[in-house]
């Protein structure tokens, strides 16, 4: 079984625990937020954040999800989530983070983790990612972390209730090993 906790230098990545659920309503039922998820409804209740907690729960025994949350080691709170998801065609990071935590290296910080994770315990060849096209700066995570464009296509997108352009992006575990060797 992989590890339920990882750390980085300013985050504790842990599962999310249902406990979690006003923290996460409040961060996540922003519009700015939900816009840029696929499967987060909007207005997001409390209720989704019990239903999302069951999802990571079953995913995680069957070995497919592997969600964290993201909670800042200086003063214990709960910025966000960061994790992978098995798909037909391997591996998927997806993360958010509310707003107050933005511009500050969180994303980058824990996707990086998460990525470790993904190469190193779940033995992952490639992951992969994506960004709406209105949503640049998660593109600029994803470059900063070493992903290369892969191509584009239209993901269902729940609180916009259509589909959305999106930039589709992947990271080799060569390319990865090379990147944390330099």
């Amino acid at each position: 079984m992989p590890p339920l906790r990882l750390d980085s230098e300013r985050l504790l990545l842990r599962p999310p625990q249902e406990a979690d659920s006003p923290a996460i309503v409040s961060l996540i039922a922003e519009w700015d937020i939900v816009k840029n998820l696929s499967r987060a409804p909007y207005p997001y209740r409390e209720e989704d954040a019990r239903e999302a907690f069951a999802r990571h729960q079953e995913g995680r025994a069957r070995g497919t999800d592997f969600t964290f949350t993201l909670v800042r080691k200086s003063d214990g709170a709960l910025i966000g989530k960061c994790g992978l998801h098995l798909q037909q065609s391997g591996f998927e990071m997806g993360y958010w983070l509310g707003r107050p935590y933005w511009k500050q290296g969180y994303a980058t910080e824990a996707a990086a983790r998460v990525l470790a994770f993904g190469f190193g315990e779940l033995k992952a060849d490639r992951i992969r990612a994506g960004w709406f096209h209105d949503n640049p700066a998660s593109g600029r995570v994803l470059k900063k972390l070493g992903f290369v464009p892969d191509g584009a296509d239209q993901h269902d997108c729940l609180a916009r209730g259509h589909s959305v352009y999106c930039n589709l992006m992947t990271l080799s575990r060569e390319d990865f090993a090379r990147r944390c060797a330099a």
